[in-house]
């Protein structure tokens, strides 16, 4: 990891503190999260709810700031990133790593005291995950970055699950398994878009290291992969008519997008053919937001 220079242009605001925390991320994490409870089987216990809804949101946090520490001096060349609180000169990277930490341990302890040892080891285990494993080692050392770093991104509704019932069944896997199979194609999707970016902050990105072609390949044979798992919880009861209605046409269409993708040019910095890839980017959201939300709407409701 390269030094990164300090330079405070103004105070820190509480804005900037937030930011380290990725929200973004963070509502993600939360509502998937938010899902797997209340999927899971029993009563729904609102306290008990909200202390494992509370802790995994303050475990995002806290791998959110532990990556914007280790990272400051990658997001300091790609242009999507160089405002970050860090780069920016606004927060110091020190601050940045203890506020993680702090999280970390809170996070943790308060999952522990809440739900029992199964759920606080997994958040344990997916703050050091995507701090370390992904952050400190894959991201900037193979191209399958993203497709293994994936499965701390992925493990919330496992969680949650394990925080309600203190156990996990086929049910909590296959909400997992559809995240970590969704992630490739989203987040290949992106970085064909940012491929120079990549390539300039040296992070070995399957655009950058495989070229365009054969990300748009790996795009669709994941999204093949994806569309059938994700119609697998109407056969275990986790996902009714609803549910099973939005995986069946939506990922239909997440196929034909990931196939206008594989048949373009993009990634080859021709604006109308990235096009392509912005669309498939933008749906992919959309499709994984449906798919839970029925789930929730289905289970919270049934």
């Amino acid at each position: 990891m390269a030094d990164v220079s300090f330079t405070q242009e103004r105070p820190a605001s509480a804005s900037d503190y937030v930011a380290l925390l990725k929200p973004r991320v963070m509502s993600l994490v939360v509502f998937t999260g938010l899902v797997g409870y209340v999927a899971a089987p029993g009563p729904n216990d609102l306290v008990l709810g909200f202390a494992a809804i509370l802790a995994i949101a303050v475990a995002a946090g806290a791998s959110g700031a532990l990556n914007m520490w280790f990272d400051s001096d990658i997001d300091a060349v790609m242009s999507r990133t160089r405002l970050r609180p860090i780069p920016a000169g606004r927060v110091p990277r020190e601050e940045a790593l203890m506020l993680g930490l702090t999280l970390s341990v809170l996070s943790v302890v308060t999952m522990q005291l809440a739900a029992g040892e199964l759920a606080a080891g997994l958040l344990a285990f997916t703050i050091f995950f995507y701090a370390v494993v992904y952050t400190m080692w894959l991201k900037r050392s193979t191209p399958q970055n993203i497709v293994i770093g994936g499965l701390a991104g992925a493990l919330p509704p496992a969680i949650a699950w394990a925080a309600k019932t203190g156990s996990l069944t086929i049910d909590p896997v296959l909400m997992v398994a559809i995240i970590f199979f969704w992630t490739p194609p989203h987040f290949w999707a992106l970085s064909l878009l940012q491929k120079n970016d990549y390539a300039a902050a040296k992070v070995p990105m399957l655009p950058v290291t495989h070229g365009a072609k054969a990300t748009r390949l790996q795009i669709f044979a994941y999204s093949l992969l994806l569309a059938p798992l994700a119609v697998a919880p109407v056969f275990t009861g986790l996902g009714g008519l609803v549910y099973g209605s939005i995986a069946v046409v939506g990922g239909a269409f997440f196929v034909f997008l990931a196939m206008r993708v594989l048949t373009s040019r993009a990634g080859e910095g021709v604006p109308a053919e990235d096009k392509r890839a912005r669309d498939l980017f933008g749906f992919s959201i959309l499709y994984l937001f449906a798919l839970f939300a029925a789930i929730l709407a289905e289970r919270g409701l049934g």
